[in-house]
């Protein structure tokens, strides 16, 4: 899956589709998730291009790598969730289920969450 400058998160970042920001810096954007599966459903995104985590792990400098775990961090700190406990999700490449061509981390929580699989059958 290559990087399309199309994608809706790449609108959003461009600011031609509107989003509910819950935190921002200069690598990053996190706004709440327009289907929530979850109370709490916050997508975090790189500002920069990177279409996964594979391609984000080698590409993005330093810098960005460290800001995206730390607004990770904000996002648990001003969704209140951290102490009753969360899910992060990034959904990878076509056996991943990965919709959207851009890094994008789920933050879920607010409420007991149910497995993450299921067991495959024997």
């Amino acid at each position: 899956m290559a990087y399309d400058p199309d994608n809706i998160f790449a609108k959003i970042l461009r600011g031609e589709i509107p989003n509910r920001t819950v935190f921002e810096d200069q690598h990053v954007l996190a706004f709440q998730d327009i289907n929530p599966q979850a109370p709490v459903h916050v997508l975090v995104i790189p500002k920069g291009p990177y279409e996964n985590m594979t391609v984000f792990s080698n590409e993005a400098s330093t810098e960005e790598q460290v800001a995206f775990m730390r607004a990770i961090g904000e996002v648990l700190r001003i969704t209140e969730v951290a102490e009753a406990g969360y899910r992060i999700i990034s959904n990878n490449g076509q056996d991943g289920v990965q919709e959207v061509p851009h890094l994008h981390i789920h933050v879920l929580g607010g409420r007991r969450l149910g497995r993450m699989l299921d067991r495959p059958a024997a």
